[in-house]
């Protein structure tokens, strides 16, 4: 029996299953991928918003990252939550070492609630720190107006943002999804690389439950990109999962709801490549 390909997600977690590193778990077996986890900060949160937040120390952050890096090299890395600076430093860290492990980083800096998650400064050192490593990072379109300090609301400043994050920040590649936009029928997702620009759409579901969306979108990215595949391949299965896994929620509490993050598996199967 070959050995299973493996991610590691460093994210915060959430107590409902939604998001976080509960969320990257469940998506990273719906790809047939081995999941491992490093928690960066205990949050208190449900489907009504986000209550409470304990941020981990860094040397706790450390101590994790050192066991798993010392016992079996992960195939891709995903970061999520990530609330201070001294732990963005220490990351950063384990990347450069690291380099030739493709990285994933979801910007969290909001919960789907609108709690922010995030203070000012610590966005800044997100973006000097960790951003120009990623070759992918998954902004929604409020998270690509905070790093990018433009006002997204019309498809040429979609473009002006991904040539950002590019060109200036030097991330490998950036999904502007656009679930925010003000297109009420489709969700148009834009992944700009330095070998072009790729569109990525589906219909828009009329649901309010779509709690781990940021999060369950790019561990599938992350999944894909430790079993080898390309960018624009990886996107694209996320961009099919994500709407599967919005289209089939299921309903789960009194807010707005965690997505079904074995959707895809049930009603593709895990043989698809």
């Amino acid at each position: 029996m070959n050995k299973p390909k493996i991610a590691l997600t460093i994210a915060g977690t959430d107590p409902t299953g939604g998001a976080g590193v509960m969320a990257d778990l469940k998506s990273f077996h719906a790809c047939g991928v081995y999941g491992m986890a490093a928690i960066t900060s205990i949050v208190a949160q449900n489907t009504k918003g986000v209550q409470h937040i304990h941020n981990l120390e860094t040397s706790w952050v450390k101590e994790q990252l050192e066991s798993v890096f010392d016992d079996e090299l992960p195939h891709a890395i995903k970061t999520g939550m990530i609330a201070t600076k001294e732990t963005m430093e220490l990351i950063q860290g384990f990347l450069k070492e690291h380099s030739d492990i493709p990285y994933v980083i979801d910007p969290v800096m909001l919960a789907k609630s609108g709690d922010s998650l995030m203070d000012d400064d610590t966005k800044t050192h997100l973006q000097n720190t960790l951003l120009p490593l990623a070759d992918v990072v998954t902004p929604n379109i409020p998270e690509a107006e905070e790093i990018t300090g433009l006002k997204i609301d019309t498809e040429e400043n979609i473009y002006k943002a991904g040539n950002i994050f590019i060109n200036e920040i030097g991330s490998k590649g950036v999904v502007i999804k656009g679930g925010h936009s003000a297109d009420l029928n489709n969700a148009k997702d834009f992944l700009f690389t330095k070998d072009g620009v790729y569109t990525f759409e589906d219909q828009r579901f009329d649901t309010k439950h779509t709690h781990g969306t940021g999060c369950t979108f790019s561990a599938v990215i992350t999944a894909e990109l430790a079993k080898g595949k390309t960018i624009y391949d990886a996107v694209k299965k996320a961009k099919d999962f994500i709407s599967m896994s919005i289209q089939y929620t299921p309903e789960i509490g009194q807010g707005r709801g965690p997505v079904n993050h074995f959707a895809y598996m049930k009603k593709v199967g895990l043989d698809d490549e």
